[in-house]
C-alpha cells in the first residue's frame, strides 16, 4: 500500500503560482512514476503531469510551459510547481503514484484561480 498527502493549494489570482506538494509512505520502493491530476466540476479527471523513476516526464498540452513536476527522492516527495495560472486551472488536484499491481490517489488539495 502507497499512503500519499497533498498539500499546497489554495486561492490564487490569474497569473500568480502556487506549489503543490506530495509526501509518499508506505511501499514507495514499488512505485514507478508519479504525477498530478486534476478535476473540475463536472469534467472527468485528467492527469497533468507525470514523472518516472527514470526521470521521464509529461504533461497535458494544457499545462505545458506553465506546470513543471519535480521529485525529491530523498524527501520520498514529488512536487507540482503551477505558473501563470489561469482560472480554467481551477480544479480539486490529485497526487498519483502508479506501481505494477496498483495506481494510488492522494484526498486532493483545492486550486483556486480567481480575481
Amino acid at each position: 500500500q502507497v499512503q500519499l498527502v497533498e498539500s499546497g493549494g489554495g486561492l490564487v489570482q490569474p497569473g500568480g503560482s502556487l506549489r503543490l506538494s506530495c509526501a509518499a509512505s508506505g511501499s514507495i520502493f514499488d512505485i514507478y512514476a508519479m504525477g498530478w491530476g486534476r478535476q473540475a466540476p463536472g469534467k472527468q479527471r485528467e492527469l497533468v503531469a507525470r514523472i518516472t523513476n527514470g526521470g521521464s516526464l509529461n504533461y497535458a498540452d494544457s499545462v505545458k510551459g506553465r506546470f513543471t513536476i519535480s521529485r525529491d527522492n530523498a524527501k520520498n516527495t514529488v512536487y507540482l510547481q503551477m505558473n501563470s495560472l489561469k482560472p480554467e486551472d481551477t480544479a480539486v488536484y490529485y497526487c498519483n503514484a502508479d506501481t505494477v499491481t496498483n495506481a494510488y490517489w492522494g484526498q486532493g488539495t483545492q486550486v483556486t484561480v480567481s480575481s
